[in-house]
């Protein structure tokens, strides 16, 4: 555990450093600024990558539908079923841990090239595997590509967007998601009356990456990288562009203020962190062990770290993707004839509720739509439970029992209550993760987040199917409303809000504490009571 001022941290974080060292207020960015175009355009060229993360892990419920007995030559076990879903988020789990070093030694663009060049390679695997083993080993390549896009989009856009934008823009990786995972429903139920759809399922996943390596060509490095690697001026040009700063006129001498401003609370705490790791030494294994030390001993960082990784757990443990995987093998298993095209309801609820949390994360809060929506999230998987309770499961998927209404419907209709109120608050908020942590952790920190999100996914996608047999469905579903309620009582304890705060601000709420009184106090300050 981290010293609470008890003991001496081996290395100062540069958030909590002397009182004539106060962050820089967040810059006075009018109400009625609008991102520039060159952000959006950007943010949705960095999103190709959550579209590619969507289409590849919605992709594998069709799918599992539709070989049959296309691989070894027999139907697929159980086994089989978890091994082919939960090798997708075993790499992940990896690949997300890695990202976080090489996001600062190489910047945080070439890790997205990197991970498309990865989606290539395992769609093409996939499409053309003919053995168990060869679908386990594509599904574990596009797992690496899913684990390095998943944790540096958020940390690429998060460094790029203004504050008052940023969980919006952020929310966009999270559009993008839902949109592929809809798109993948889509296409799998078109494709699966084909003999070999799968395989075109599979491998069209190859297309958004290699768009998306065109589009890397125009898009730049974040300006936080650029400051940290030396590049100041190149930063400060990067900064123009995302705040719309033209040549002449008051709006742009205003704007090029904020660019200054933001420039300079992002130098001043480049600075710190470089003299808080003075003496530890200029050999990347020793920056690298500070890097990590720092994470652990200093208590804000320790609590940035804490916070993030309860939230990213508790977005997997609470079962959602056991709906992304398992749809339609659980809807085929209580009796809907079309599994593949009543799964695309849940999809398609997780897409456009996903709009609406883009349209209230920086207005609601992070920490408030978290304590409305968790609620909702519960009372829809007891609902689920309950239903369950009432219809019989065969012994195999592939047989497809009478629907005994109405709770068949009803297993639907609860499970979309639960979907929308997750994309309105878990989906999205863990995402948020890059604001809680000091520059110089960011990286790391938020590797280490995405692997707890990928380590959970990993055990659900794994578990979900035993689970169903060994305590039924009910008692699954029981289980993961569970979690939802002791992770509410978590964000209630110890989630501040950070809507609105400058990058270079949020850390002052943990510095000594987890900082939820003083966060809430500053939110209604911002908003207007």
């Amino acid at each position: 555990m981290p010293p609470d001022g008890s003991s001496e941290p081996l290395i100062h974080s540069a958030r909590e450093g002397s009182p004539d060292d106060e962050p820089l207020p967040t810059p006075d960015v009018p109400d009625e600024f609008v991102p520039s175009l060159f952000i959006w355009t950007l943010t949705l060229s960095a999103c190709l990558s959550g579209l590619l993360f969507g289409y590849d892990t919605g992709v594998i419920s069709s799918t599992l539908v539709s070989i049959s007995t296309a691989l070894s030559g027999r139907p697929l076990t159980t086994l089989d079923k978890s091994l082919i879903t939960s090798s997708t988020s075993l790499t992940a789990l990896l690949s997300s841990t890695l990202s976080g070093h090489f996001a600062d030694t190489l910047g945080r663009r070439p890790v997205i090239l990197l991970a498309d060049g990865a989606f290539v390679a395992g769609a093409l695997i996939q499409a053309f595997a003919g053995e168990v083993w060869v679908m386990i080993l594509g599904r574990s390549v596009v797992g690496a590509a899913v684990g390095a896009a998943s944790f540096v989009v958020p940390l690429y856009i998060g460094e790029m967007a203004p504050a008052r934008w940023r969980g919006r823009l952020v929310t966009v990786s999270s559009l993008f998601v839902t949109g592929g995972q809809m798109l993948a429903y889509i296409v799998g139920w078109g494709l699966s009356a084909r003999v070999g759809g799968w395989r075109w399922m599979v491998g069209l996943g190859a297309l958004p990456a290699l768009v998306q390596a065109v589009c890397l060509v125009g898009m730049p490095e974040s300006p936080r990288w650029l400051v940290k690697a030396g590049r100041g001026e190149g930063a400060k040009g990067v900064l123009r562009r995302v705040y719309g700063v033209s040549r002449g006129g008051r709006d742009g001498l205003e704007r090029d203020g904020i660019v200054e401003r933001v420039l300079r609370g992002v130098e001043r705490e480049v600075e710190e962190e470089d003299r808080a790791t003075k003496g530890v030494g200029t050999g990347h294994w020793e920056r690298a062990r500070a890097t990590f030390i720092e994470l652990w001993l200093v208590g804000g960082n320790f609590r940035a770290l804490v916070i993030a990784c309860m939230l990213q757990g508790a977005q997997q443990l609470c079962g959602f993707n056991s709906l992304m995987y398992f749809s339609a093998t659980i809807f085929a298993m209580v009796g809907f004839r079309s599994p593949t095209l009543t799964a695309l309801c849940i999809a398609t609820t997780n897409f456009v509720f996903t709009l609406a949390a883009f349209q209230a994360i920086d207005r609601i809060g992070r920490r408030r739509i978290l304590l409305l929506s968790m609620p909702v999230m519960v009372l829809g998987l007891a609902l689920c439970a309950i239903a369950f309770s009432f219809v019989h499961i065969p012994n195999t998927a592939d047989s497809h029992p009478a629907p005994s209404p109405p709770w068949p419907v009803l297993i639907v209709l609860s499970m979309v209550v639960y979907v929308a109120a997750y994309a309105l608050g878990l989906g999205c908020v863990p995402w948020q993760q890059s604001e809680l942590f000091a520059l110089r952790v960011r990286s790391l920190g938020s590797a280490l987040a995405t692997a707890t999100n990928w380590g959970s996914n990993f055990v659900v996608g794994l578990t979900f199917l035993p689970l169903m047999e060994l305590i039924s469905p009910t008692g699954t579903f029981a289980v993961y409303a569970l979690v939802c309620a002791v992770s509410w009582g978590a964000v209630w304890q110890i989630y501040p809000e950070t809507a609105g705060l400058g990058l270079e601000e949020v850390g002052g709420l943990l510095a000594e504490g987890w900082g939820v009184k003083e966060s809430l106090r500053r939110f209604r300050g911002r908003v207007g009571g």
